[in-house]
């Protein structure tokens, strides 16, 4: 009976284990999502392929507008599936199905007037910005 006991708690214990691990994507096999996080208001949640490579670049921005202009600019180089940017990291995660250099999303991204961790966008692009965008003191 004991043995039965023990037996019992270790597949319980495996059974609430497996099924919460993260693989080395990040993404959850029972969910095919990445852990949610919250943007704003809204909560979202990444999907998860397989064969994909994930990425980050630093870039500066302030709110919704700057996100979804970053975002768009990332997705535009041929190779980019997917682009996310968080407002309070200034941080753009992006997937890849294809090689793509980093420098070449920070290239994209300084084109449409945001400072990057490898560039700085040139003033006469930043100074077409909205002014909610613009983030240099």
């Amino acid at each position: 009976m004991k043995k039965l006991l023990i037996a019992g708690s270790l597949l319980l214990g495996l059974a609430l284990i497996i099924p919460t691990k993260i693989n080395a994507q990040g993404c959850c096999p029972k969910t095919g999502t990445t852990s949610c996080h919250k943007t704003g208001q809204t909560t979202t949640q990444t999907k998860c392929v397989t064969g994909m490579a994930k990425d980050s670049l630093k870039v500066m921005g302030k709110c919704g507008m700057c996100k979804t202009r970053i975002e768009n600019a990332a997705k535009s180089v041929k190779g980019v599936t997917d682009a996310q940017w968080n407002d309070s990291k200034n941080m753009l995660v992006y997937y890849t199905n294809s090689p793509v250099k980093k420098e070449a999303v920070s290239e994209a991204v300084i084109k449409v007037g945001h400072d990057t961790e490898l560039g700085k966008a040139s003033d006469a692009v930043y100074n077409q910005l909205p002014g909610c965008c613009r983030y240099r003191q």
